[in-house]
């Protein structure tokens, strides 16, 4: 992990909080990323999902964590669902992993994942699993050992309306 960057679990998010999420959220869907929203992407929509996350991490449904810069402003983020069907306890969902685009390239992602792994196995998960459209997250899924495990094509749309294939992997978590 790069030394000036701090990771940590949002138990809570204030206005600060939620504002600089949602500077990341923005950020990523204007630069493309298929991560559930389309153009245009107001500021109003990434609060209100950040607002709705927020309380779903309060009621302890899903894990938030935060990627700080020196500054103590947010540059990247990832979530875990916890709350899975009563026959997948053992099952956790890593979604929304986003880095900021002037953050890519300075090991930021790889530290999100690395803590996001930590957080799911001390939240008692075993495994976890993901799907991405990028093939560059996809590349660094694998080289922290997510395996891959099937492409479909026309998942999902870009965020320009584009359909785009989505690639599953998963992660078997060992103590």
């Amino acid at each position: 992990m790069p030394d000036d960057v701090r990771i940590r679990c949002l138990q809570s998010a204030g206005d600060r909080e939620i504002a600089e999420l949602s500077d990341v959220l923005i950020d990523c869907v204007e630069g493309g990323a298929s991560v559930g929203f389309m153009l245009p992407m107001s500021r109003a929509k990434a609060e209100s999902f950040w607002r709705r996350a927020a309380a779903s991490a309060a009621r302890g449904e899903r894990l938030v964590l935060a990627a700080q810069d020196a500054a103590g402003t947010i540059v990247g983020t990832v979530q875990v669902i916890l709350l899975q069907p009563e026959n997948q306890p053992h099952r956790g969902d890593l979604v929304k992993m986003l880095v900021h685009r002037r953050a890519r390239r300075q090991g930021v992602g790889g530290a999100l994942l690395a803590a996001a792994e930590r957080a799911a196995r001390d939240a008692g998960k075993t495994l976890l699993v993901l799907d991405t459209a990028n093939p560059e997250a996809g590349r660094l899924y694998a080289r922290q050992g997510w395996l891959r495990c099937g492409r479909i094509p026309e998942f999902a749309l870009l965020p320009d309306g584009r359909p785009c294939a989505t690639t599953f992997h998963y992660e078997f978590l060992r103590g």
